[in-house]
């Protein structure tokens, strides 16, 4: 993809409404457990970004027939094959941990790669537990990227996450699907439980008690017909431009409402925002439902702890926003941003300080003091889909044009992103 820089202007406000493409997070698990499920699958409103992109493109090197008509995928389950060549997982993280339990649990070697970014991030937290279970895993010295996967007969057991992670526990869940006996997986804090109700919706059974989740194996998942509810990490950074701006007036219809990613209205509400949510319905054991925000003076406040877990994808806006508001944002507890798609810790602080703002960096987390004016600058999302899209809404404010470089990682969640905000935003 050939580097492109974005330019954003400051706005007054922002008016209007939006309907986003399907949640990423369900997209990817959809369309995994439809490829083993039995008959097909049909879904409306896949997720658009590239992330997901590479999760298909896997899928149809395993042998997977899927098609596109318009706004509707049907992917055809059964069997998986052996690749005849190494699947690319682009930039996508969730591709290579979640497919990898499914990879774990087949009687064939599979060779997983990434890009630069992906390549960099650890994949030990997969590869011990998966191993464990009786796979064979291959990777770099310092157990990242690229993967060698030999399938085999897996055993269920009782794993503890060291670390709070949704693909990790949905890797080991679809593996425990496809092995023999049961498997019991605990996690720290809660995390995202899309793979939990997707489990579900596709007909298995699986317990979940507190923090800890058991599924027995060998069970058999039949196809589904379903509509993805818009992405709420998407929205997040609509919704924190509209808090920018008292005044402003934003309605995002058809938005994912899962307990377990919505985190974010109550955190802006917290902060000082009105947020109302209307027409919720539930589909598969997801909420959707209707959001209208209108932009008040941001507060601001302390995030920690299990908080910052839920909110992993939406501490960056926040951050970003953070020295427009009052009282300023401080980030604890999120050493997990150290190891995403960039470092986001020191990417914030880079991007933050080069747009004049003051502020703490910690190990774990950030203290950005509020009531600051921050002025346009040259910065880079250094790959980084949630650099690139938190700095456009930071922009907003600035004093004078915000130029970023490698404007086009916001493609990975989300290609029109740079489209939608121009036309919400009024000058």
């Amino acid at each position: 993809m050939p580097e492109s820089k974005a330019v954003v202007r400051p706005a007054r406000s922002i008016q209007g409404s939006l309907r986003l493409p399907g949640d990423k997070s369900i997209s990817h698990r959809y369309a995994m457990l439809a490829a083993i499920a039995q008959g097909p699958t049909r879904l409306t409103n896949f997720s658009t970004g590239a992330d997901c992109a590479s999760t298909l493109a896997c899928l149809k090197g395993l042998g997977v027939l899927w098609t596109r008509n318009g706004d509707e995928f049907a992917i055809e389950g059964g069997t998986l094959t052996a690749p005849a060549a190494p699947l690319d997982c682009g930039n996508s993280g969730s591709t290579m941990r979640m497919l990898s339990g499914i990879l774990a649990a087949q009687n064939f070697t599979s060779h997983l790669t990434g890009d630069a970014s992906l390549s960099r991030r650890p994949m030990s937290r997969i590869i011990t537990p998966l191993e464990l279970m009786g796979a064979a895993i291959t990777a770099s010295d310092d157990g990242r990227p690229p993967l060698e996967i030999r399938g085999a007969a897996l055993h269920g057991f009782a794993y503890k996450m060291p670390v709070a992670s949704a693909q990790v526990k949905s890797c080991l869940l679809f593996a425990g699907l496809l092995a023999h006996g049961e498997t019991a997986v605990e996690e720290p804090v809660r995390t995202r439980d899309h793979s939990e109700l997707a489990l579900r919706a596709f007909g298995a059974q699986i317990q979940r008690r507190g923090n800890e989740c058991r599924i027995t194996g060998q069970q058999q998942l039949h196809g589904i017909e379903a509509n993805i509810p818009g992405d709420i990490s998407t929205a997040a950074f609509f919704l924190c431009a509209a808090g920018l701006f008292p005044g402003s007036q934003l309605v995002v219809s058809g938005l994912l409402l899962n307990p377990t990613r919505a985190r974010l209205l109550d955190v802006l509400i917290r902060m000082g925002m009105t947020i109302s949510v209307a027409q919720v319905d539930e589909a598969h054991g997801e909420l959707v439902g209707t959001v209208q925000a209108e932009g008040k003076t941001l507060l601001g406040g302390t995030i920690s702890g299990a908080e910052t877990a839920s909110l992993i994808d939406e501490i960056p806006v926040l951050a970003a926003i953070a020295p427009f508001t009052q009282e300023g944002i401080e980030i604890r507890d999120a050493r997990e941003l150290r190891v995403k798609e960039s470092d986001r810790i020191a990417s914030l602080a880079r991007n933050l300080r080069a747009m004049g703002a003051k502020l703490e960096e910690r190990e774990d987390g950030l203290r950005i003091p509020g009531g600051q004016t921050l002025r346009g600058a040259e910065i880079d999302s250094f790959g980084d889909h949630r650099i690139a899209m938190a700095f456009a809404i930071a922009a907003l404010r600035a004093e004078g044009e915000t130029t970023i470089r490698n404007a086009e990682a916001a493609a990975v969640s989300y290609p029109a992103f740079f489209d939608v905000l121009e036309q919400l935003s009024q000058r």
